[in-house]
């Protein structure tokens, strides 16, 4: 985002703000930066559009399309950097993600930890 204008920024953000709203009847109030890229200008510009930027405490390189078929080290990643108010980043074209949220999710519980969305979690 930091290489982009104000104006391509606003109509990134609405154009995918109006798409996720009409299929989804969700009005978007976080935004995460494309690959964590952002500066004083994205942020306050966002701001400015009703965002409050949301960064992640908890990421791997799961979006690689060419990492696939590595069930056991995403697992170990998510498991082994858990901690109380963690935001974990996990991308939604990652197949092996599919594969282990289940068993993580339940994990995570048995290790004593609770799922919030972010409305909550700001409380």
């Amino acid at each position: 985002m930091p290489d982009i204008t104000n104006e391509q920024i606003n109509k990134e953000v609405m154009d995918l703000h109006t798409a996720i709203y009409e299929k989804f009847s969700y009005e978007m109030k976080y935004i995460r930066p494309p690959k964590g890229e952002f500066s004083q200008r994205t942020i306050a510009y966002t701001n400015t559009l009703g965002y409050k930027t949301v960064m992640w405490s908890v990421a791997y390189d799961d979006w690689d399309e060419n990492k696939q078929g590595r069930e056991e080290y995403g697992k170990k990643k998510i498991l082994d950097n858990v901690h109380n108010g963690a935001v974990i980043l996990l991308h939604g074209n990652s197949k092996d993600n599919s594969n282990i949220l289940d068993s993580c999710i339940k994990e995570i519980k048995n290790m004593g930890y609770e799922f919030k969305t972010l409305d909550e979690f700001e409380k």
